[in-house]
């Protein structure tokens, strides 16, 4: 599970239908790109996860492709101090994703403008989410079987079939351990006898109670709102309750107000923020002298080349997306002229011997 705020975050408005713009960037960052911009709000933006769910890129590539969308002006890390009613404080790492290519200055504003901040709805355990993994299922018994040269002896014959016992009788199903909201409805009928709440009550008004206690009531304000102003006789208690509990029901409570009070830009490959040392268009000083130490190759450049064909296999995935939310569903490849992946395919090759040819990348048009 992400920590606070690791989840990707949306840097401004932009149209969610616009054609993505990454033609100045390398091939291999490219798709990265592209499929960074179509991860859900909130996805987890760490290399380590990113690498775990792309098909093709390990945590290497993925680190320094993201530093270098980062250098580009697409992401940024930026660190918030955020000030909680009733005094708490901590550090909340955010990720901010920019369709638009921003420059420096405007990232500089864009963090500024945090600052002070209202962002109680914000202000939650978690931004990314992990679907828990399923139980592994226990392996069926298998029978023997013969490998290789090892023979597995037979099994005995079938002894003549015995009478069936008669089936036992099903055990009873174990009850539900009792909850504090069950519990409150129970004391009802001691408080006051008119309130006779029989135990298939106590059962389906619950739930009403456990909202109730949810929202910061007291097993004594249920009680008390269940017995006061009670006429001299109750006909039927179930109803009488249910309905109490459903027009007296108290107000959500109000999250504390969070604000942030401070903001600092973090690097995008390590954890140095402008607290320790200097932070320069989203990457620290170190991590870009070490990509200094390590620059690209001859070999790097033509392999980046030729995964630019590769990048319409993601682009085509996403662009289908894209025209079917246009023509409200999918349209089959046979009422096109040319399947979808095909021009996708041809359009990236096409760019590839243009961008190798020093000529500007053309604008894809569906």
């Amino acid at each position: 599970m992400a920590n606070s705020g690791y989840g990707k975050r949306p840097a401004g408005e932009e149209d969610p239908h616009a054609d993505t713009e990454f033609a100045h960037l390398l091939p291999r960052d490219a798709e990265i790109a592209v499929y960074l911009d179509h991860l859900d709000t909130g996805h987890a933006m760490g290399h380590k996860v990113l690498a775990a769910e792309h098909p093709r890129y390990g945590q290497g590539a993925m680190r320094t492709s993201l530093s270098r969308i980062t250098e580009a002006g697409h992401l940024r890390w930026i660190k918030e101090h955020v000030t909680v009613e009733g005094g708490a404080m901590r550090w909340v790492t955010r990720t901010y994703w920019s369709r638009t290519r921003r420059s420096a200055e405007w990232w500089v504003r864009f963090a500024r403008e945090r600052h002070g901040k209202d962002v109680t709805r914000e202000h939650q355990p978690g931004f990314a989410r992990v679907e828990e993994q399923p139980g592994a299922e226990e392996p069926a018994a298998e029978d023997p079987v013969t490998t290789g040269n090892h023979a597995v002896a037979e099994a005995p014959a079938a002894a003549p079939e015995a009478p069936e016992p008669e089936p036992a009788a099903e055990a009873a199903p174990e009850p539900a351990p009792e909850s504090a909201a069950y519990r409150a409805l129970t004391q009802v009928r001691a408080a006051d006898a008119r309130m006779a709440l029989t135990e298939g009550d106590c059962r389906s008004l619950a739930p009403l109670a456990e909202e109730w206690l949810s929202r910061g009531a007291s097993p004594k304000d249920v009680t008390r709102a269940l017995t006061e102003g009670l006429p001299p006789t109750v006909s039927n208690p179930g109803g009488l309750a249910r309905r109490r509990l459903e027009t007296k029901m108290p107000p959500q409570k109000r999250a504390p107000r969070a604000t942030v009070t401070r903001v600092i830009m973090a690097c995008a490959t390590c954890d140095q923020d402008e607290r320790t040392v200097r932070i320069d268009r989203g990457i620290c000083e170190d991590c870009r002298a070490e990509e200094a130490a390590h620059p690209m190759s001859d070999e790097d450049v033509v392999k980046g080349f030729e995964e630019l064909a590769h990048l319409g296999i993601t682009a085509a995935h996403f662009l289908k997306k894209k025209l079917e939310r246009k023509t409200g569903g999918p349209v089959p490849d046979t009422f096109r002229p040319v399947p979808i992946e095909d021009r996708v395919f041809y359009h990236y090759r096409d760019n590839r011997d243009r961008i190798a040819n020093g000529l500007r990348p053309r604008r894809w048009n569906p």
